[in-house]
């Protein structure tokens, strides 16, 4: 083998070498965060309501009469105003107009956080309590072993339309969908189909169900992120697959999988189910 050739050789081996040795550590530091972000003061497992807003004056505190009841703060805190298009709150003798799905708008009571989310029409008030019993009671996630096979590069395919995505209210919201990666995984030839969860997102979004789900992993199935395409590539990296908040909280309104992201195939990594 000539010297260059050799050299060549050479240095993609210790690349892969390099790439192998470091790797858990990556995957380890991700787990590291994304265990941060769920038991965090504002995290998912301090969801702990959520009432639907019916037209009108909607009341909240701690009285028996209130429409919406809360486990701290004053009797009566305030009132959410729902005129069919959009939602004000008055408290402490201010009224104004709150923005749904934002988590930089809150009404805070006591130690909680109210939220105006929106689905499908609706209207609603997502509770959040940093002492919630599931945050308290959390007992650590479990994964799979983590493997570099499990990180795979797709090929990517633009073919840009809307897909219906169902959530676990039953409710269907069209969804942007810019393409497909596809793969091959366990002599089976796969796609999966991301969204875009906003305008301007600079990551890919995967709601999918395998084979594993109901068994080892949630039921309803699990979320993963890939960075946009390059060069006509993504690379789904599995051992990052990881619960939706539905499974930590009955109170979240999770995407399900479209049926073009059932996988019949065994996925055998990232985040198993919780609390079973």
């Amino acid at each position: 083998m000539a010297p260059l050739t050799l050299a060549l050789v050479s240095g993609a081996v210790l690349a892969v070498s390099v790439f192998q040795a470091a790797y858990p550590a990556e995957i380890a530091r991700w787990r590291h965060d994304r265990e941060a972000r769920l038991t965090a003061a504002d995290g998912w497992l301090t969801v702990t309501g959520l009432f639907w807003l019916k037209p009108g004056p909607n009341s909240f505190g701690t009285a028996p009469d209130a429409a919406i009841a809360l486990p701290d703060g004053p009797a009566h805190a305030g009132v959410f105003t729902f005129d069919g298009r959009r939602v004000t709150v008055t408290a402490d003798g201010i009224t104004r107009e709150m923005t749904p799905d934002s988590a930089a708008d809150s009404v805070k009571v006591g130690r909680l956080s109210l939220f105006v989310i929106q689905r499908s029409g609706r209207f609603g008030i997502r509770l959040k309590d940093p002492e919630s019993a599931y945050r308290r009671q959390f007992h650590g996630l479990e994964y799979f072993p983590v493997s570099p096979a499990w990180r795979v590069r797709a090929r990517w395919v633009a073919a840009p339309r809307q897909i219906p995505v169902l959530n676990v209210l039953g409710q269907t919201e069209p969804s942007e969908c810019p393409g497909y990666a596809e793969f091959d995984l366990s002599g089976q030839r796969l796609r999966l189909y991301p969204i875009l969860e906003e305008p301007g997102d600079r990551q890919l979004f995967y709601i999918f169900r395998d084979e594993t789900a109901g068994k080892e992993t949630y039921g309803a199935g699990r979320f993963l992120y890939s960075d946009m395409p390059r060069e006509g590539l993504v690379v789904l990296d599995f051992n990052q697959a990881y619960n939706p908040p539905c499974s930590f909280t009955p109170y979240a309104t999770c995407p399900l999988p479209p049926p073009e992201n059932r996988l019949p195939v065994r996925i055998e990594a990232g985040e198993k189910k919780y609390g079973h």
